[in-house]
């Protein structure tokens, strides 16, 4: 498994939201840094993007979500949503899920 790893969910249906577009960047003096993409799979996860520890410091997720709504044909209010994290302990895993809806998101450290 990934060291970073992420989960969406559309809390408007109560389902998982499959097919969100996801950057993973990490964030250094000189602007930010491509690490990872994909997409959640049918179950809204993205786990095996990234191979072995990852580097101490600041990282970025990058959502799509106004273009996961739009193939819905879903108005939606925040067109991408970005959370930063940081990530002290190499050795540990690092799970951010998003929960999602069409006017708002939340989020929080998972296990």
């Amino acid at each position: 498994m990934s060291p970073i790893t992420t989960h969406v969910l559309d809390i408007g249906s109560g389902k998982p939201a499959a097919g969100v577009r996801v950057v993973l960047e990490r964030i250094t003096e000189g602007g930010p840094e491509l690490m990872a993409e994909g997409a959640t799979d049918q179950d809204g996860r993205i786990t095996s993007w990234l191979p072995g520890p990852v580097d101490s410091g600041h990282y970025r997720l990058r959502f799509a979500t106004g273009d996961w709504y739009q193939k819905r044909k879903l108005d939606c209010f925040y067109p991408e949503v970005t959370i930063d994290f940081t990530v002290a302990d190499t050795d540990s895993h690092y799970h951010v899920p998003l929960l999602l809806n069409q006017w708002g998101y939340s989020t929080y450290r998972g296990s």
